[in-house]
């Protein structure tokens, strides 16, 4: 055999070798993934594997995506298939951990198909591309109870959430009764709960009723919410309480709240020391009685441990944030509207250790007060949400100061601390009532014989004085951070959710209903790296143009005030000699004002110079290290060569 014809057959074998080992390594080593990504996006959380864990029967996901119209399609669609390989490898990761009890199936519903109608059938949203051609990008889970579960469109703005709406999607469907949480509030939260008639008629009267919160719309997704009235005697069936800015409430429903807390119902608690939301009665204003934004539940809350100082809020510079309350303004530093990070969350509870960014609004201070019996039950009281070692409190002495807000006067008023400041609790513990010697209410005397003659006695109403097992109460010293204001914000496909702030309030419903599976899920992937060198970079060159600028300013102001002078003291005859002056040194300042804008510019410059030099750096990096590698295996390969050469060579001498 010639050595042409044993070369031909070498390249052949080694071309089959490698094609075998990549088809083995693609199949055998299929299970066998490294996860590289910083928060672990392609591993499945605690919560997931917990979730599958618990399915007793097979599941089936079907995956709808239109791969070859996507390919035909504008850049804006094509962008999704990186998207959609991201989402199918989440499923197969699903399909691996449940140990043959999620079937996953991709489908490409081609035009005129039995799959493109299953789609339309499902819900899927679907958008055209060409006359024929249609994108579709959701998924279907279906139990073999009929149960069906759709996700109708993978949204972009969805992505960091994808994991928790696959996860919440199985939960729900393999669930089949749904929690039940009742709204006890003093302002619309559920909105104008009227329909029909009454809406025509508040329409005729041109009165539109209000709309619940996004809030809520959110949370009858997955639970059962309805209202509970102001003055209710009694809570009962439901699962979850929901208190949302108490403001004066009777002493029966306090007593109602305090009752069901201790039977064991678990409760949240939003209180507020000036709720923006809760708008000021005008008839009051105009009155001169001062307006009441303010609500507190220290009643029951001095009995689980806590306190809220009226006319009180947290303040904090560090994470101060700039705005505009009304668009008339320029955006200023407000002290009491903070953006809390990461350090201001308790990473050693569920609620709160996935969580990124919350904004609160004039948030209140909880404070911890001694319980007053020495026979107390032991309570633990864990602080959730709390300012940085520099926050502290701040103090008004009318609410008229909220009404005409003036940030600057807030910002001088406000003394920087050395311990945080803590707006969020979770309460744990065997509760006494605050109530141990029961309420007197008012009932009739009986059936009277005269219809106006309706006699009231009162009538002694007693309870639970202590729980006989463990209750559980979150508070949080805020109501806005849940309202449309902060927590959302329009967009082209509706309401969406902005930072972690309705997040914090989900993950705290989940936690006291004893389904924690979806909160290690909900904000793992609501993460934005911290670009901390180039952030440096900005600020400080934003220091020195600011040192500029300023210098820039105070040279006018004085030029203005010496213009002034000269101005109020001219004479008649002299009006030539000082505008020549004027002249001259408005000249003058304006040379000053140009060096001083090159010297901006050169320090933006240089900023940005730095900058870019950063990023070609990284991407020289990123393009060096692949063929270092290859390099370096190459070089080892070749030493290796050259030694087992020399090897052969020496022995073959020896022989």
């Amino acid at each position: 055999m010639s050595r042409n014809i044993r070369a031909i057959i070498g390249v052949l074998l080694i071309l089959v070798v490698t094609f075998t080992a990549i088809s083995i390594c693609q199949h055998i080593g299929k299970g066998f993934k490294v996860d590289i990504t910083e928060r672990n996006l392609y591993t499945l959380s605690d919560g997931t594997k917990s979730i599958l864990g618990k399915l007793r029967q097979p599941i089936k996901a079907k995956l709808y995506y239109a791969k070859t119209a996507a390919l035909k399609g504008p850049d804006q669609i094509r962008y999704f298939n990186s998207y959609y390989q991201y989402v199918n490898s989440l499923l197969e990761e699903y399909a691996a951990e449940s140990k043959g009890m999620f079937d996953l199936e991709v489908i490409d519903p081609r035009p005129f198909s039995d799959e493109e109608v299953q789609a339309t059938r499902y819900g899927l949203m679907r958008f055209p591309i060409t006359e024929e051609e249609k994108f579709f990008f959701g998924l279907v889970i279906q139990t073999q109870f009929g149960v069906e579960k759709v996700i109708p469109f993978f949204s972009p703005d969805r992505q960091k959430f994808v994991e928790y709406d696959i996860s919440y999607l199985i939960d729900t469907a393999i669930t089949r009764q749904k929690r039940r949480i009742g709204v006890l509030s003093s302002i619309s939260v559920m909105g104008d709960d009227v329909t029909g008639y009454m809406a025509q008629m508040m329409r005729m009267q041109g009165q539109t009723p209000s709309s619940p919160w996004t809030f809520v719309e959110q949370l009858r997704r997955q639970y059962e919410v309805k209202s509970v009235p102001a003055d209710v005697n009694e809570i009962s069936e439901i699962d979850i309480l929901l208190v949302i800015h108490p403001k004066k409430l009777p002493e029966q429903t306090l007593f109602a709240i305090d009752q069901f807390v201790l039977k064991g119902g678990r409760t949240v608690v939003c209180v507020d020391p000036h709720c923006f939301m809760d708008q000021p009665d005008r008839r009051q204003m105009q009155m001169g009685m001062p307006p009441s934004s303010s609500s507190e539940l220290n009643k029951l809350l001095r009995t689980w441990g806590l306190e809220m100082p009226a006319n009180t809020f947290a303040g904090d510079r560090k994470l101060a944030l700039r705005s505009s309350l009304t668009p008339d303004k320029r955006p200023e530093t407000i002290i009491g509207f903070l953006g809390l990070t990461p350090a201001c969350f308790n990473d050693e509870n569920v609620i709160t250790a996935e969580l990124n960014q919350v904004r609160m609004l004039f948030s209140g201070v909880l404070k911890e007060v001694g319980l007053t019996d020495a026979n107390e039950p032991q309570i633990e009281r864990t602080p959730l949400v709390t300012t940085t070692s520099r926050g502290n409190s701040f103090s008004i002495s009318s609410p008229y100061e909220m009404m005409m807000l003036n940030p600057r006067a807030l910002m001088d008023k406000f003394i920087e601390g050395t311990k945080p400041v803590s707006m969020a609790y979770r309460v744990t513990g065997r509760f006494k009532s605050s109530f141990p010697n029961g309420i007197e209410i008012e009932v009739d005397e009986g059936e009277p014989k005269d219809p106006n003659d309706v006699k009231k006695v009162k009538k002694l109403i007693t309870g639970i004085k202590q729980a006989e097992e463990d209750c559980a109460v979150v508070v949080f010293a805020d109501v806005d951070f849940i309202s449309d204001m902060l927590a959302y914000q329009n967009a082209f496909f509706g309401k969406i959710v902005v930072g972690d702030n309705s997040s914090l309030m989900l993950n705290t419903i989940e936690d006291l209903s004893g389904s924690s599976d979806l909160v290690s899920i909900r904000s793992r992937g609501n993460f934005k790296r911290p670009f901390v060198v180039v952030d440096e970079i900005e600020t400080q060159a934003e220091a020195d143009t600011a040192q500029e600028v300023a210098k820039i300013n105070l040279n006018i102001a004085v030029f203005n005030r010496e213009l002034e002078n000269i101005l109020s003291n001219v004479k008649k005859g002299e009006e030539e000699l000082i505008g020549g002056e004027i002249v001259k040194k408005k000249r003058e300042l304006e040379v000053k004002i140009l060096n001083a804008e090159r010297e901006k510019r050169r320090v933006n410059m240089k900023r940005r110079e730095l900058i870019d030099g950063l990023g070609k750096k990284l991407q020289n990096i990123n393009m060096l290290t692949a063929p270092t590698v290859i390099l370096l295996i190459a070089v080892v390969l070749w030493l290796c060569r050259i030694v087992r050469k020399r090897h052969y060579i020496s022995h073959a001498s020896d022989a």
